[in-house]
């Protein structure tokens, strides 16, 4: 199944950004909406969701750079190319393109961190943030311990130098990246997973290109980004505009502290709650998801 299948009436486009051409599914009218994704995943992975807020929202879902048909710029010393930084700039970029100056952002693992990275450096842009089964990356570091390193192995695995991690990844990609998605389910399985999704990922996931960058990606995450986390926590700097956290019961963040209890560090108006899924909210439990969401979603 083709993954333009999983998204019926959508638009497709590419828009250069600074410095990467982002690919992106287009839909819907009403006040506008970005949803971005997470690790080992591509845009696909709305698509449980996409088609039900489209008749209220205008929505717009790229693959972050480096992920889906999204480039994959070379990186550079610091790790800033892969930064959430950068990435949010990316999708700043792609928003002022589609002439929309103030939108709402939900995302998902990594794309979550780009949505309060953007929060926090336009807030001027962002009206409100969704952030989906995450807790601040400074918060995650800091936090590091035996059981966590354990339950969060790919956080150190894939930041290691180049070319340790794509190498070994590239041996057997698609096995690699099943694993993980079933791992980090609450029925540790691939059920929850339709097979146009699938094919998406597989398919971005089976490049070279795309390895290496979503490892970079995890490479400013051990850095660049811990440090721009670190620079914002100390100087007390908040998130402005609303936030809702939504987590799986059955996920990492719900198994430590209430998200909702670290979130309230790092933001002004925080609301949210569990949801009975692991990691993957969206596609294991959209239901529930969208139940949360969608109010969050139509506040003023």
């Amino acid at each position: 199944m083709s993954d333009d299948s999983l998204f019926e009436g959508f638009e497709t486009r590419r828009i250069q950004t600074f410095g990467a051409e982002i690919h992106m599914r287009l839909g819907g009218a009403g006040r506008p909406v970005v949803l971005l994704h997470g690790f080992p995943q591509c845009h696909a992975m709305w698509h449980k969701i996409a088609p039900r807020l489209q008749d209220d929202f205008s929505l717009v879902i790229p693959d972050l750079r480096g992920y889906g048909d999204s480039s994959c710029p070379a990186n550079d010393a610091d790790n800033f190319t892969y930064s959430k930084r950068a990435m949010a700039q990316d999708i700043v970029q792609v928003m002022e393109g589609l002439g929309h100056d103030r939108f709402a952002v939900v995302g998902h693992d990594r794309g979550a961190r780009v949505a309060y990275r953007m929060a926090l450096d336009y807030p001027e842009r962002v009206s409100r943030v969704a952030v989906l089964d995450i807790v601040p990356t400074h918060t995650m570091w800091e936090a590091l311990d035996v059981d966590a390193a354990m339950r969060i192995y790919h956080w150190l695995f894939l930041a290691q130098p180049s070319p340790l991690p794509e190498m070994l990844i590239a041996r057997s990609a698609v096995d690699f990246q099943d694993y993980t998605l079933a791992s980090w389910t609450k029925s540790r399985d691939l059920a929850a997973f339709s097979r146009g999704a699938l094919d998406a990922y597989h398919r971005f996931y089976s490049r070279a290109d795309n390895i290496r960058a979503t490892c970079d990606d995890y490479r400013a995450g051990q850095t660049y980004d811990r440090f721009a986390d670190k620079a914002d926590f100390s100087a007390g700097r908040k998130i402005k505009c609303p936030v809702l956290a939504l987590w799986g019961d059955a996920g990492i963040p719900g198994e430590g502290k209430n998200p909702l209890t670290i979130w309230k560090r790092w933001a002004k108006d925080v609301r949210g709650q569990g949801i009975d899924a692991g990691h993957f909210v969206a596609e294991e439990n959209p239901d529930a998801t969208l139940k949360a969401l969608i109010p969050f979603l139509f506040e003023r």
